[in-house]
């Protein structure tokens, strides 16, 4: 016996990815329902060797359905989700709408699964930004060995993250500046991407920080453990799939970088490819389709008593987004709801 599913954006880059991994994963699903906005309305979608056609998110009834994963954006889910809810259906959201409401859990399932329970409290579970999500679970193992102190993270995200749009104004900048004759001039983005990048993802904030960073501060706190301390650099580069990250961690206890390597080795999610020879690291191109996130270039941080350093990068529609919304119903499927 399976489970009634909703997707909702289902048009999206977000929402077609997580129907692909709904059906590569094999998700337990009696019925599936894709829903839209109007203006997509009867566009059809690929679930498997299915096609489907969307619904009107505006006019639909989400009584009887076991679980909705949204990916419609913070404005549509504040509209739609809390009617889902209501009407019994637990909600998955990719938005930033609720992740840091207390009374909603925000989870990644190999960092934080038994956070799921707390879902009952509003019918609502938060899926965390993508930049987040992947750092979190290379940070965990390591936080269960010697404590972390504080984290220094600088990001290289792709234009992606940002939907359609970022990635259309990269292709079409790119594009012109072989074609002198057609100018494409920054819409999505704050200035030029193509052959460019932009230390700005998300607005500023009174301190200096953007969205984003603050994002990965409070985030890494809900996930992982409130004592930890987070500054982050998020910056925009000219790559299409595959967010990378430059990743710096004081412990409280010392750490040996072979110990780092061999517990990431065995932690869930991960792989490492950390050969210290030219080419010997993942690079983000390299990421895109595959499900893990990759850990390269461990090294001791020799400026601190007890520090590491690495690189991390993975593909930011799949455990950014869409992979952690599957696999987060996989858990609700397996812990609460016990259907499948």
């Amino acid at each position: 016996m399976g489970y009634r599913v909703v997707v909702a954006g289902a048009t999206g880059n977000v929402g077609r990815e997580m129907l692909n991994i709904l059906a590569e994963r094999q998700f337990p699903v009696d019925e599936l329902a894709v829903l839209a906005s109007r203006r997509s309305l009867g566009t059809e979608v690929s679930f498997g060797d299915k096609t489907l056609k969307t619904k009107d998110l505006d006019t639909f009834d989400f009584t009887g359905w076991d679980m909705a994963l949204f990916a419609v954006g913070s404005e549509a889910t504040k509209k739609y989700a809390p009617a889902a809810a209501k009407a019994g259906c637990v909600v998955i959201d990719n938005s930033s709408l609720y992740r840091y409401d207390p009374d909603i859990p925000l989870i990644v399932p190999e960092v934080n699964p038994d956070a799921i329970m707390g879902y009952a409290k509003k019918n609502i579970i938060a899926n965390p930004n993508c930049s987040t999500a992947q750092m979190v679970v290379a940070l965990k193992p390591l936080h269960d060995r010697a404590t972390i102190k504080r984290v220094v993270v600088s990001t290289y995200q792709s234009v992606s993250g940002s939907g359609k749009e970022g990635a259309d104004e990269l292709w079409d900048q790119t594009k012109s500046i072989y074609n002198p004759v057609s100018e494409v001039p920054p819409k999505k983005f704050q200035k030029q991407i193509a052959f460019n990048v932009i230390p700005q993802i998300d607005v500023f904030m009174e301190d200096g920080s953007t969205k984003e960073e603050w994002k990965m501060m409070v985030e890494t706190k809900k996930i992982v453990d409130p004592a930890i301390k987070v500054t982050a650099t998020c910056v925009r580069v000219p790559v299409f799939v595959g967010h990378s990250e430059s990743v710096n961690v004081e412990f409280e206890e010392f750490l040996d970088e072979d110990e780092a390597r061999d517990i990431l080795r065995e932690a869930p999610g991960i792989m490492v490819i950390d050969k210290r020879e030219d080419g010997g690291y993942v690079s983000p191109i390299e990421c895109v389709g595959d499900y893990a996130t990759f850990i390269s270039r461990i090294r001791q941080d020799s400026t601190i008593e007890n520090g590491l350093n690495f690189w991390c990068v993975s593909d930011n529609l799949r455990k950014g987004a869409a992979l952690n919304a599957v696999q987060i119903a996989e858990l609700l499927g397996n812990r609460v709801l016990k259907k499948g």
